[in-house]
């Protein structure tokens, strides 16, 4: 029987390459890498930068405007917030519980208590 699939993003303001905050499934899991699938391509992060769990999360990723943000509007302020299913990027407004995705349409909690 094939092993459950475990998922990974990662912490904090850190370039490798993949969305802030968004959920990849991880490839191979070792003491010093994680190994993402990313748009059906391998990326492989140090271990200490990437949060790993067993289930993949249902709810928005708050993530704090990068310091190297690359097309995400001005007008989003100082945090947006990130798709568990699609990794969609979406502007926060106000402190809502939940948000619907513009893109896959799937309404899903935001994750306030979960600092990015």
């Amino acid at each position: 029987m094939p092993e459950a699939p475990q998922w990974a993003r990662v912490r904090g303001d850190l370039n490798c390459n993949v969305r802030r905050g968004a959920w990849y499934e991880v490839v191979r899991l070792t003491p010093e890498e994680v190994v993402l699938d990313v748009n059906q391509r391998t990326v492989s992060i140090a271990r200490p930068s990437v949060q790993v769990v067993p289930i993949r999360p249902q709810r928005w990723s708050v993530v704090a405007r990068p310091q190297d943000a690359v097309n995400l509007p001005l007008s989003w302020g100082s945090r947006y917030a990130v798709c568990p299913n699609c990794r969609h990027r979406s502007p926060l407004r106000g402190h809502a519980t939940e948000l619907r995705c513009p893109r896959c349409t799937g309404v899903f909690a935001i994750a306030w208590d979960d600092p990015y």
